[in-house]
């Protein structure tokens, strides 16, 4: 009987004190799901497929988290125009997950492709002392080209600007004079002409002040919502680095070093092994760049005069003829990209002269040693 009362008591004081509920977790994370969030991203310099990918990337990440809105911070100069479009079109396919294109920090400019990027969003807003607008298409698309064909570039690119404007509910008469005529306007004449929402000083602000929006039925709140920046990954980081004109030059300078090295000193190894992989990686950037089709094939002449040399001496003149190939297609070959990703002649200049240095001191060492072997024959 006593060991019945014994276990009866244990029973009870146990039990009572499994079932008593711990409030504090529980508060903590229930008040933890009710903090809204809204991922961030920030976007700095030329528009290019890089940086399609890293926005997509954005957007997918902030549906999967159910954030609030998407904030993508703006700097840009401009950018390609294939690419740019492909961003504006995952924009207007946003029906879910609202999109804020702050153009910020101060001094901070949506030129160009920026322009179209801004107005397709969502929510435009910009910070204090910025510029928007210049979106005429030689800008974005670079080069030089016929009458006819410039009429036409004009002529889309109005077109597409204007229909993302009335998209928007924006000033499509501003947006066809930016293109136009490449106008360009600070952040207050923007909010003035209804090309943009709104101006706030910072994202705190720009929170502030979005809270309460609807968007598809949906009130946002955004008001102290926790911002989770989403960075860019190391692959985007690597093919945006290979991507700009004067590392895709000096990467096809290291492919024909490379593969001449191999050709002439058969069984060296290294040297095939790194201008195979600097050709692939050219390639690889060509295939996603507008890049001339002329410049490619000068330069491809180019090697083809280096190579011959090394079999057939000719006292200089494939190598010269190599050289001028080289310079020129290497000139030719950004000129289809927009002006902020061309190609500097400081990088120019002097890559065509170590060029043809190297090649002029391989070639006297060749002659140098022929001279030798026909002396020793003597």
């Amino acid at each position: 009987m006593k060991q019945l009362i014994i276990i009866t008591l244990l029973t009870f004081f146990t039990g009572g004190t499994s079932v008593q509920p711990d409030t504090t977790v529980t508060d903590s994370v229930q008040q933890s799901n009710s903090q809204p969030v809204v991922t961030m991203i920030s976007v700095e310099g030329a528009i290019s497929p890089t940086t399609t990918n890293y926005i997509n990337r954005g957007i997918k990440t902030a549906s999967e988290q159910g954030s609030e809105a998407l904030i993508i911070q703006l700097d840009t100069p401009g950018g390609l125009l294939e690419s740019t479009k492909n961003i504006v079109q995952s924009f207007l396919q946003s029906d879910d997950l609202p999109i804020i294109v702050y153009v910020a920090p101060e001094g901070a400019r949506a030129a160009s492709a920026g322009t179209f990027i801004t107005m397709a969003a969502h929510i435009a807003a910009m910070a204090p002392t910025t510029t928007i607008g210049a979106a005429s298409p030689v800008q974005m698309g670079g080069g030089q080209s016929d009458s006819v064909m410039q009429k036409k570039i004009f002529n889309y690119s109005e077109s597409f600007i204007e229909s993302i404007a009335n998209r928007r509910d924006r000033n499509a008469e501003w947006a066809r004079s930016a293109v136009r005529d490449g106008e360009s306007i600070t952040a207050e004449e923007a909010l003035e002409l209804n090309v943009i929402d709104l101006i706030a000083s910072d994202t705190e602000e720009l929170l502030q002040k979005i809270d309460g929006r609807t968007f598809n039925g949906d009130t946002l709140i955004t008001n102290n919502a926790t911002i989770k920046e989403v960075p860019t990954n190391f692959a985007e980081q690597f093919l945006g680095f290979i991507m700009r004109p004067e590392v895709m030059l000096i990467l096809t300078m290291i492919a024909i070093y490379g593969i001449i090295g191999e050709v002439t000193n058969p069984g060296a190894i290294v040297p095939g092994v790194a201008g195979v992989i600097a050709l692939v990686l050219v390639l690889y950037a060509s295939a996603a760049m507008p890049i001339n089709i002329a410049g490619f094939a000068l330069i491809g002449l180019a090697i083809i005069l280096f190579v011959a040399e090394a079999f057939t001496p000719t006292f200089g003149l494939l190598i010269a003829g190599g050289s001028v190939s080289f310079f020129l297609g290497a000139l030719m070959l950004f000129q289809d990209l927009p002006e902020s990703m061309e190609l500097s002649w400081a990088w120019l200049v002097p890559g065509h002269h170590i060029n043809g240095a190297l090649f002029c001191l391989d070639c006297n060492r060749r002659n140098s040693s022929s001279i030798h072997g026909q002396q020793n024959r003597y």
